[in-house]
């Protein structure tokens, strides 16, 4: 074989083979980055959990005091209209 067709063969085949490692570390690559994904995913749908654990437990505290104490909404009894306001002073007007 001539010296241009050994080069030649030396250099197509250290393109070939510098593809097949280049394809086999990206592949590792993608498939680290796609379990980190899934990692994630766990751990966001763990903190959902607790999140809607300790919603839950909020609620039945809620329901547990209510059922305690007397709760009523102060702004339902509000006067409407001819009330006074924080000095006694009454608001309507004409006098």
């Amino acid at each position: 074989m001539s010296r241009a067709s050994k080069l030649t063969l030396l250099g197509t085949s250290l393109f070939a083979l510098s593809t097949v490692v280049f394809v086999h570390f990206q592949q590792k690559a993608e498939q680290e980055a796609m379990h980190q994904g899934v990692i994630r995913d766990m751990e966001q749908q763990r903190i959902k959990r607790e999140r809607q654990a300790d919603f839950d437990m909020q609620r039945e505290l809620e329901a547990q005091y209510k059922k305690e104490q007397t709760v009523r909404d102060s702004t339902a009894e509000a006067p409407v209209g001819g009330g006074t306001t924080e000095r006694g002073i009454g608001t309507q007007s004409g006098r």
